[in-house]
């Protein structure tokens, strides 16, 4: 077996789960945090934001760390999708795939129709001219860059560090988070593709 085929196989989801707990541990233990929406803090503050905006106006080089990870996930991402990828379409499970029809949403069930983890009849540079594709486009990704800043976090930061460090606010954050989700999901998903 080589290297490719063994990292491209299926592999348990408690693998996941011990290096996230592996990485948390060395975190607490190193006195850090991690969190990817500080790392834009970061950017802003590198390419002179503080200047303009006290938020920005600190050091930058304490989080360095958090930088490389960013633009490693980048980088690893796009080994992954070059060289890792499979051939076939994303596999989910019969039961999604029907709640996505019933929704008007299309799942590829062959190359041809794609393989990647987003329905391209919702999220493509043709849906970003519709109504329905400028909510769940620019009015989505705007309401996630401002919970990030409302919340003091994004998921990643509250619910595994904030979560491991005990922290309240984090599980409060986690809770809305939740909620958010379900009333996405079975409430705001289904008015905004039926516009």
């Amino acid at each position: 077996m080589t290297v490719i085929e063994f990292l491209s196989q299926p592999w348990h989801w408690s693998i996941s789960g011990l290096m996230i707990a592996l990485v948390m541990f060395l975190l607490i233990y190193l006195g850090q945090r991690f969190g990817v929406s500080s790392s834009f803090q970061a950017m802003c503050s590198i390419g002179g934001a503080g200047s303009v905006i006290e938020y920005f106006n600190y050091d930058w080089r304490k989080h360095d760390w958090l930088l490389v990870f960013v633009f490693g996930a980048i980088i690893g991402g796009g080994i992954g999708a070059g060289l890792l990828t499979s051939p076939d379409p994303v596999q989910i499970s019969q039961a999604t795939v029907t709640d996505l029809e019933a929704l008007g949403i299309q799942v590829p069930k062959s190359i041809e129709e794609g393989k990647g983890f987003i329905p391209h009849d919702l999220f493509s540079f043709g849906m970003l001219g519709t109504l329905k594709g400028f909510l769940l486009m620019v009015v989505g990704g705007f309401l996630v860059g401002f919970g990030t800043r409302y919340a003091g976090g994004c998921t990643s930061g509250h619910a595994i560090t904030g979560l491991s460090n005990l922290q309240m606010p984090s599980l409060v954050a986690v809770i809305g988070f939740f909620i958010g989700g379900l009333l996405t999901t079975f409430i705001l998903l289904p008015f905004i593709l039926s516009l």
